[in-house]
């Protein structure tokens, strides 16, 4: 009789999941997770660090994570759970980025290995669990990457640490007779086309080049790369985890850079926005000529929140060169709808940048983007659609080049609150000359996050109009004309003597709280609320009546709800913070230009109370909640005067110097408890919550106290002098 084997080659999804149930500590289920989901052996899990750890992109966020081995390191691949897990564990411990996550011998984590693997066993009656080691676990990592989800071997040979693909082969399955013949099917076709579906040219259209050669960055306050688009790894040659904190200067000539070119183009861009033209600088050391704008991005307060910068190639459109052509006709010859869109988009673009930027108000841009788009030859009309608050009919705005009796019919988008580009075939409109249209129209969405302002309908009449190349073009514009609109409306909100002041109702159980306090029967009440980005709040809330861990147990699943934690208090009466992530009224208020002054909760009903500028568009503030929040409703409004005096005048004089982030990292420093005694945060909790790196916090902790002194001095000395 032979012996029978304890373990299967390969540990199922179930025996997996019944180990992890069986860990009974945080440091447990992270051990069986690195060795089963990451492929990290003993020995690498006891050097571990946090500052291994490394995220690659942000949108959405990807990790890889710097594995020491005895021969050097290698990059695997961490989950985003587990990335998760195991920022909540540092942070738990106090770990810091230097310091061994797990300060025990190789031994001892495969100790704690076979001591989960026995209560698993014993747990769910499974002897053969009981043998379980990191080596399974590592082979469990394989199987299920190989097998589970057809990830690519060299991938997972790569971040695995394996050395050749004989450790891995045992995972392939075999192919089967059927599968062979399948598999060289293409044989028999005959090579692949080169040159796609004549009867399809959009597949093939060279206007792809044209999206290439747009690269779209965005930069931090001091000017390093936090994110960029395809097009920018296309045009410049890296890879999004080589360029991500890469300083602007990198893209410009050795020349440009000893002139200190970036530099002013960075200044230029702060008290406005700049557009130049010069050469830019690829990865493998060659250069273009590029056509560059950088712009603003601002906050609330009217502070800078970094900026965003366009570079268009623009070298082969008159120079020729070979970056800038497109395939040639039948003919031999360029195409000349090609050539006429490339001239449209070198054009356009700046003309377009020149509307938004010179614009004082929501409507002045609609104004300027419609007659930009008009003035092109490409696009005979422009309009924009803006739905009216009960949602019964669009309301047209700016109508350029056709006659606005013969479109106020017309529906609205398909959809109001698209964030993706439609288009509209066969349409028919009367023209101002007396003519007729006849074509397509689509449908723009001007967005920012996912708030819709509305859908700038252009229309042509060319047989081709509106291929995905064009699209995703337009689409780039509707994109640029919402971080307009935003920014006007912050700017407006700044500027303003007179406010507007809204309180809204909100009962939907898309907001959190709503549905929290109408379960607990507790009440919340609001501290503060920290901007991290466009999308990202902390909120520092007081909870009264509830105990916190039943409070995290319900929003532990909550959609929007990205992290939570204990500040201080106990069960009747605690501070809370909670990272919050696109669905929320505060939010969405904020990104129409509204600032949240109060906000409760209680009974299952959320209040808050914003403040906008007076001369604001109330219907589209309304209209933009109810999208997202169908059961909100406007309780009040009323004109309100801004505050003035000598506090005013202090704050004023210390946001002259402060940035954005250094704000940011102060008031989440002080609400989050880090100056009290004894300290209610940690600076690693509090660098976590704000998605940065501790000592990225102390630096701007300490730049913002020595502003905060530094102006407190300069405003007592000038009292002083007046008495």
């Amino acid at each position: 009789m032979g012996v029978e084997r304890a373990r299967p080659d390969r540990l199922a999804r179930e025996e997996y999941d019944a180990v992890l149930d069986a860990a009974s500590t945080y440091r447990e289920v992270l051990v069986v997770r690195l060795a089963g989901e990451v492929g990290l052996r003993p020995s690498e899990m006891a050097r571990l660090r946090p500052a291994d750890v490394r995220r690659v992109t942000t949108d959405p966020p990807r990790y890889l994570l710097s594995v020491p081995e005895d021969d050097g390191r290698r990059d695997a691949y961490l989950p985003t759970a587990v990335e998760r897990e195991l920022r909540r564990y540092v942070h738990s411990n106090d770990v810091g980025d230097d310091e061994r996550i797990f300060p025990i011998t190789p031994r001892r984590i495969q100790m704690i290995v076979s001591e989960v693997a026995e209560t698993a066993a014993e747990l769910r009656g499974r002897p053969g669990l009981a043998e379980l080691s990191t080596r399974e676990l590592r082979r469990r990592f394989a199987g299920s990457a190989l097998v589970d989800h057809g990830i690519d071997p060299q991938a997972v040979k790569a971040a695995g640490g394996w050395h050749s693909f004989e450790a891995l082969e045992h995972y392939l399955p075999a192919p089967t007779a059927a599968g062979i013949v399948e598999a060289f099917e293409p044989l028999e076709n005959g090579p692949a086309s080169v040159d796609g579906d004549p009867d399809d040219d959009s597949a093939v259209r060279s206007l792809l080049a044209v999206a290439d050669r747009c690269s779209m960055i965005r930069l931090d306050e001091e000017g390093y790369v936090d994110r960029w688009n395809r097009g920018a790894a296309s045009t410049f040659g890296y890879r999004a985890d080589e360029v991500l904190g890469t300083h602007l200067s990198t893209f410009y000539t050795e020349a440009d850079v000893e002139r200190g070119v970036p530099e002013r183009t960075l200044s230029a861009a702060a008290d406005g926005g700049v557009e130049t033209v010069g050469r830019r600088l690829r990865k493998d050391g060659s250069t273009f000529l590029a056509s560059e704008v950088v712009a603003p991005i601002r906050n609330d307060g009217g502070h800078g929140q970094g900026f965003a910068a366009l570079v268009v190639d623009v070298s082969g459109i008159d120079a020729g060169d070979d970056r800038g052509r497109f395939e040639p006709s039948a003919d031999g010859r360029p195409d000349a709808s090609d050539r006429e869109l490339t001239a449209t988009i070198a054009s356009i673009g700046p003309a377009l940048t020149d509307a938004v930027l010179d614009a004082t108000s929501h409507a002045a841009i609609e104004a300027g983007v419609c007659e930009t788009v008009v003035d092109s030859p490409r696009y005979p009309f422009a309009w924009i659609d803006r739905r009216t608050v009960s949602g019964e009919r669009p309301e047209r705005r700016a109508v350029r080049g056709v006659d606005p009796s013969a479109v106020e019919g017309r529906p609205a988008a398909a959809d109001g609150d698209a964030v993706s580009l439609s288009v509209d075939h066969d349409v028919s409109l009367e023209l101002p000359d007396g003519g007729r249209f006849s074509g397509a129209i689509a449908a723009v969405p001007l967005v920012r996050g996912g708030t819709v302002y509305g859908h700038l309908r252009v229309g042509s009449d060319r047989p081709e109009a509106f291929d995905a190349d064009e699209r995703e073009w337009l689409e780039t514009v509707g994109r640029q004309i919402g971080a307009a609109i935003t920014a006007v409306r912050r700017r407006n909100l700044l500027l303003s003597d007179r406010l507007l002041e809204l309180e809204f109702v909100c009962r939907d159980d898309a907001a959190f709280l709503t549905e929290v306090t109408e379960r607990l029967g507790c009440r919340f009440e609001l501290d503060s609320l920290v901007a991290l980005s466009e999308s990202t709040q902390l909120q520092y809330l007081r909870l009264l009546g509830a105990n916190p861990g039943t409070v995290f147990e319900l929003v532990a699943d909550a959609e929007g709800v990205a992290d939570c934690r204990l500040i201080e208090g106990g069960d009747d009466d605690a501070r809370l913070e909670f990272v919050v992530e696109d669905r929320a009224p505060s939010l969405t208020l904020a990104e129409y230009g509204a600032t949240v002054r109060e906000l409760t909760a209680e009974d299952g009903e959320l209040v808050l109370v914003a403040e906008c500028a007076a001369d604001a568009d109330l219907r589209t503030i309304v209209d933009g909640l109810r999208c997202r929040f169908p059961d909100i409703e406007l309780r009040g409004k009323r004109e309100v005067e801004r505050s003035v005096g000598v506090a005013r005048e202090f704050r004023e004089g210390l946001e002259d110097r402060l940035t954005d982030r250094q704000e940011a990292a102060l008031r989440a420093a002080y609400f989050g408890g880090y100056y009290d005694w004894p300290r209610e945060s940690t600076a690693e909790e509090l660098a976590d919550a704000m998605g940065i790196s501790s000592p990225t916090l102390h630096n701007h902790l300490r730049k913002a106290q020595h502003e905060l002194i530094r102006t407190f001095f300069d405003a007592s000395s000038v009292d002083d002098e007046g008495l």
